[in-house]
């Protein structure tokens, strides 16, 4: 028969070991409790939740309000006539904690996004005094030399020139129809006019499913198209402005980004 013999030094040892292993595991599971809310992706309940509140609504109607005056602008503003504004605006929950290629959707809990394009209607013979009359009124916009706020396009003599048959391509002797002016906030383009192969202005995308406060897709009118604008005066121009993002809350709600 055989006899194994512990030291008492060997059992307190173990002893501590033990209690330092239950100690390092419990406060494991503490620390995965505590974060586990921020790890986690946010369920559609919170996200229907936070798109419905107030401080979420109070800043999409600021946001819409500062999309649709830019739209009116150039409606009050230039030769262009209003003649379809689209509004695709989306609230979207934060993922679950991204370890491998994160994107930074895990940072928040929910964030909202708002788009807005309007479509115009101009006269094709007259597209010189059309641009002429857009880039004045940026020129009108603008301040001490700095692109204006909501017409941020300077005056650009070579273009004008271009379309009035006075001048060259300003892009290339080789380019296509310059058809484009682009700014960070903002895209204006518009239907060939002078090109033998014409490009022309896109119909918008259907709209999704409208689901408020979540998911809101506007066309207004509902009825109205790319073609009927086109139809009734010529030539369509196309004002994309860029999305912005209206509301965001962060994983652990301390930081909330509202329209302005």
């Amino acid at each position: 028969m055989t006899v194994k013999w512990t030291s008492p030094a060997a059992s307190a040892l173990r002893d501590v070991a033990t209690r330092l292993l239950g100690l390092v595991s419990l406060l494991l599971i503490l620390a995965l409790s505590a974060c586990s809310a921020q790890s986690r992706a946010t369920s559609p309940k919170e996200v229907r939740k936070l798109a419905g509140g107030a401080q979420a609504q109070q800043s999409r109607k600021a946001a819409e309000e500062h999309l649709r005056a830019i739209v009116n602008a150039y409606a009050k503003n230039t030769p262009l006539s209003l003649g379809l504004v689209t509004v695709d605006d989306m609230c979207a929950g934060g993922s679950a904690k991204q370890w491998f290629f994160p994107t930074g959707d895990d940072r928040y809990k929910i964030r909202c996004d708002m788009r807005i394009t309007a479509y115009y209607g101009a006269d094709p013979r007259r597209i010189a005094d059309v641009l002429d009359g857009i880039l004045a009124a940026g020129d009108d916009d603008s301040s001490d030399g700095a692109p204006g706020s909501t017409i941020p396009f300077p005056h650009g003599r070579a273009l004008v020139n271009y379309y009035r048959g006075h001048g060259l391509n300003p892009s290339g002797p080789n380019a296509p129809e310059p058809a484009l002016l682009s700014d960070p906030s903002q895209t204006l383009s518009w239907d060939t006019v002078r090109s033998s192969q014409k490009k022309l202005v896109d119909e918008p995308d259907l709209c999704p499913a409208n689901d408020p406060p979540v998911t809101r897709c506007l066309r207004e009118p509902s009825t109205k198209t790319v073609a009927d604008i086109r139809r009734q005066h010529g030539m369509v121009f196309k004002l994309a402005i860029a999305e912005i993002t209206y509301y965001r809350v962060s994983k652990d709600g301390k930081t909330v980004k509202t329209w302005r």
